[in-house]
């Protein structure tokens, strides 16, 4: 266990160069535009890195190394359906959706881009859509909190509740306040942290165990089929609905309101192509790179490892020097902190502009920035809460969250920008059937309900905008 007074030393002089962005976007931070998308000013490369960065999570260290230290090179599925839905979404949305986000209205939020898009009278589509990102974010946000608990509990010794309060104090200081800007300019800052991380742990496993060759012969010792993607670790052939679950987890990228909030701040639309290439880049390195270290722990460790999720932790700690070390076990905290911080200024945004000023009709922007600033704390305690049960896996609890935004919202964006028939009421009901489908089909098993929660939840939700806006036109066109 690396408990050492060298490693603490880097996580203070990391956590302090974090804290010093946030100050000096606190300067640069004036209203609410500035808080929740940073003026839109966002150059090609931070947008897609920052984008990339606050989606990964503590997963992309933890969770899919651990799926991939169990099942091999099957993990190289989701993979490949991630990087499919990073280039779509790039593809289809970015674009568009920073066009239209400031042409209606300069929406600054999902929900209040919707709301504009569809000319809505009554406030049903901002709510359903709002409280859509609260549900399924409390449980993102929580995910990563259980990922920072398990990081100072391994690391330091540190009790896992006293752990989790301590991510949760650091997220919230700069996150609070430099807002939008802190949180892309560190996501840049800990994306490069992270990618240096997946890069050198793989090459120094190969290194110390001997070569390419030992750890082929290695993993192949332990399970030949490790290293066959098309079957699973028995032998036995994936099923369509297997391979279909993780190309599916790509369709999740549509809903991501974090994700979505940096095509919205983009600097301009001729910036797209560019962060595009940028973003996908970075998609297949990072994915590629985790699988590798699930890996490279199958043939460092000779004897089984308890927690497979623990593998990127275990490999740091045994085959570098502790300043090293607490370096790159600091690319985990720089993961954790990218989605989570972005999380929590969604969700606050979603409050602040989306549901405050419903209740409260005259609010001025700096009124807005002070509600947006006081709910990402409340926002944080739930989440905090949810934390607390350690013994979640990540991935499973980040793969709920997933099906449940990319199903509930992913369609209803993606449609907005294209389907010029598209109504208020078949937005509302895609939200509530997408969403509602994923929250109970995790109840069955067996056949059908083997497949990913996402993929029946993304049909059902685009299968019902086609049919209610046929059944229900509206009877002037929408704005497009």
């Amino acid at each position: 266990m690396l408990a050492s007074i060298t490693s603490a030393l880097v996580f203070c002089f990391y956590i302090g160069v974090i804290l010093c962005i946030g100050v000096i976007a606190f300067r640069r931070t004036n209203d609410s535009s500035d808080y929740f998308l940073g003026g839109r000013k966002l150059s090609p490369g931070v947008a897609a890195i920052s984008a990339g960065a606050s989606d990964m999570s503590g997963w992309t260290l933890l969770g899919l190394p651990g799926f991939a230290y169990i099942a091999g090179l099957e993990a190289l599925w989701i993979a490949t359906g991630l990087v499919l839905g990073v280039a779509a979404s790039w593809i289809f949305v970015a674009k568009k959706l920073r066009l239209a986000s400031e042409k209606l209205g300069n929406a600054i939020t999902i929900p209040m881009f919707l709301h504009a898009r569809f000319e809505c009278q009554k406030p049903w589509l901002k709510i359903i859509s709002s409280l859509s990102i609260l549900v399924f974010f409390l449980f993102y946000v929580g995910s990563g909190l259980i990922a920072g608990g398990k990081l100072f509990n391994e690391v330091f010794g540190v009790d896992y509740e006293l752990a989790v309060y301590t991510s949760v104090v650091l997220i919230l200081i700069y996150t609070i306040f430099g807002g939008f800007l802190a949180v892309s300019w560190t996501d840049v800052f800990q994306a490069i942290l992270m990618l240096i991380a997946l890069i050198c742990v793989p090459i120094m496993t190969v290194y110390t165990i001997g070569g390419t060759d030992i750890f082929y012969e290695r993993v192949s010792n332990k399970n030949i089929n490790l290293f066959n993607m098309f079957t699973d670790v028995n032998g036995a052939s994936l099923t369509f609905f297997a391979i279909v679950s993780y190309l599916g987890w790509g369709l999740g990228y549509f809903g991501q309101p974090h994700v979505l909030s940096r095509f919205m701040a983009i600097k301009s639309s001729e910036s797209v192509p560019m962060a595009s290439k940028y973003g996908v880049i970075w998609a297949l390195c990072c994915y590629t790179l985790a699988i590798l270290i699930g890996l490279s722990g199958i043939s460092f460790f000779t004897e089984e490892l308890m927690d497979g999720e623990k593998v990127f932790i275990m490999l740091t700690d045994l085959l570098f020097h502790p300043v090293v070390a607490g370096l790159f076990l600091a690319a985990i905290l720089a993961a954790i902190m990218s989605t989570i911080d972005s999380q929590l200024l969604v969700c606050s945004a979603s409050l602040a502009e989306d549901l405050y000023p419903l209740i409260k009709k005259e609010i001025s922007s700096h009124q807005k920035l002070a509600a947006g600033r006081m709910t990402v704390v409340f926002i944080a305690v739930i989440a905090t809460l949810i934390a607390l049960e350690p013994d979640n896996k990540i991935l499973d609890v980040v793969s709920y969250a997933w099906a449940g935004l990319g199903a509930s919202l992913g369609p209803v964006v993606l449609f907005s920008l294209y389907y010029k028939k598209m109504t208020e009421i078949s937005a509302i009901l895609s939200i509530f059937f997408g969403g509602s489908l994923v929250l109970v089909w995790d109840l069955f098993s067996g056949g059908i309900f083997s497949l990913y929660s996402l993929v029946p939840g993304f049909i059902l939700s685009s299968l019902s905008i086609i049919l209610l806006s046929n059944m229900f036109p509206k009877k002037h066109n929408s704005q497009s």
